[in-house]
């Protein structure tokens, strides 16, 4: 494995804790491939998915970003904006994008971070201590889901070889909103349309009353009714 220069080492030493759930997703300012951006401004009531990116110009990344610009539509469905970040300059992350729209058909329409400094990967300790390119860390397949209350409702990571299901992505994305706005829960493998779980805590009698479509009891603790959005 590659080593780490000296300026490699003081990038990972200087990463904050761990986001977890719950946690205020961190704000900051900082170059994009569309100017500057302020986190919490931009995410402005929506909801909000940041990702990173090992690196500018490498073939996971391009594909990733690719999948993401063809679903625009249903991103703006779920109100939600999407943020790309990797730490390269603003002239090769634009650049970049030439070979994103060339690849996928669907021009990229949302920011790139340039974090160049690694303000932001270290602020959401995404840097990727196991990948290393010319004596520097790389930032991991870091996934960030924020609420429009501006605070972490799920998080994924994945290792750089591996390229990310943005369908899985978007199904995280229903799920988060089905059970922000309902008194529900998402069985294995659900996908929206699909039945949901009733709460534990709510008693048969009253799930009856907010889930009128029927409820149907496997046991007393795993009720399954209808997706209730649709």
């Amino acid at each position: 494995m590659a080593e780490l220069s000296d300026k490699g080492v003081a990038v990972i030493a200087a990463q904050g804790k761990p986001i977890r759930i719950g946690d205020p997703a961190p704000d900051f300012t900082q170059e994009t491939t569309d100017g500057s951006i302020d986190f919490h401004k931009y995410i402005d009531g929506k909801w909000a998915i940041l990702f990173s990116h090992p690196a500018a110009n490498t073939p996971v990344c391009t594909t990733e970003l690719s999948a993401v610009a063809k679903l625009k539509d249903e991103w703006a469905k779920r109100n939600t904006v999407v943020v790309a970040l990797a730490v390269d300059s603003r002239v090769k992350n634009t650049a970049w994008i030439d070979d994103i729209n060339a690849l996928g058909g669907a021009p990229v329409d949302f920011p790139i971070i340039c974090d160049e400094d690694y303000k932001v990967a270290k602020l959401y300790s995404m840097v990727n201590q196991d990948h290393i390119i010319d004596g520097m860390p790389v930032t991991a397949r870091s996934v960030f889901f924020i609420g429009p209350d501006k605070k972490v409702k799920a998080t994924l990571t994945y290792p750089a070889p591996t390229g990310r299901n943005f369908d899985e992505l978007l199904r995280v994305l229903d799920a988060l909103q089905l059970t922000v706005k309902y008194s529900v829960a998402t069985p294995a493998n659900w996908t929206h349309g699909e039945k949901v779980v009733v709460l534990p805590t709510i008693p048969t009698e009253e799930a009856e009353k907010l889930f009128p479509k029927g409820i149907d009891a496997f046991r007393p603790y795993l009720r399954f009714t209808p997706d209730p959005s649709v």
